[in-house]
């Protein structure tokens, strides 16, 4: 069996930040393609659009920001272990086995948005509560 990444080792950087040498992958983790963007500019080698909260978790999130973060974190964490997802999650976590990995997003507020809920669910042992076990390393959109 092969070791999780450590703890911390998921750094997280804006999309709009110049790319350094230390990132090494970096994955945009937003369901959207960053406003303004290229994809030159991004400098992003996997968009994993499909690992970002749902349109419909999204929205009813953005309806009321202020009171609904810790119910939103809740069901974010479920839609993480959905199939599709958790594939996902797999991919991120054998990435970073292999070398550098940093979460990019183009989120103002990171602290309040999705990536940390992603960042905690990466950095779980397989089987711990909230996360079913870790699927076989699955696939993910290059661009």
């Amino acid at each position: 069996m092969t070791a999780l990444p450590a703890p911390g080792s998921f750094p997280v950087r804006r999309v709009y930040d110049p790319a350094l040498p230390s990132d090494g992958a970096r994955l945009l983790v937003d369901r959207l393609w960053p406003r303004g963007l290229s994809k030159e500019r991004a400098a992003v080698d996997e968009w994993l659009k499909d690992i970002a909260p749902s349109r419909e978790l999204r929205s009813w999130y953005h309806e009321d920001r202020d009171r609904r973060y810790e119910a939103f974190a809740e069901r974010y964490g479920a839609e993480l272990a959905e199939p599709v997802r958790a594939e996902l999650v797999a991919h991120v976590r054998a990435l970073a086995r292999r070398g550098s990995v940093t979460l990019v997003t183009a989120v103002k507020d990171i602290e309040h948005s999705h990536v940390p809920v992603l960042v905690r669910h990466l950095e779980r042992k397989p089987g711990e509560p909230g996360e079913p076990g870790e699927p076989g390393e699955g696939s993910a959109g290059r661009i």
